[in-house]
């Protein structure tokens, strides 16, 4: 049952990076590009994070803030090897207003 449920979990990464990679730009979290997020991993990679950089925090200023709460506790982010936990640390970083509060 648990190499199953392994095989599973290995499909659907596959088609998640598969899906990121042929469609590129076109899929965004909160209103956020996946090409720009991946601009903010370096922050938010465990075990020792950047300071976000200028494209980063230039990405993240277009951000739906209130939406980056819903993927705090989403597989989603992991996937693209970004720590939920540090990224919604990063607007407050970056230094822009009224960061969420999750």
């Amino acid at each position: 049952m648990y190499v199953q449920h392994k095989a599973m979990v290995t499909i659907i990464v596959a088609l998640v990076f598969g899906i990121g990679i042929g469609i590129g730009n076109g899929l965004s979290i909160c209103n956020v590009s996946i090409d720009d997020l991946l601009k903010c991993k370096p922050a938010a990679t465990p075990p020792n994070p950047t300071p976000p950089s200028k494209e980063c925090c230039e990405a993240l200023s277009h951000a739906d803030l209130s939406c980056l709460c819903t993927y705090k506790n989403s597989p989603l982010l992991p996937l693209y090897g970004i720590d939920p936990d540090l990224a919604v640390q990063l607007p407050a970083k970056c230094n822009i207003p009224n960061p969420p509060q999750c």
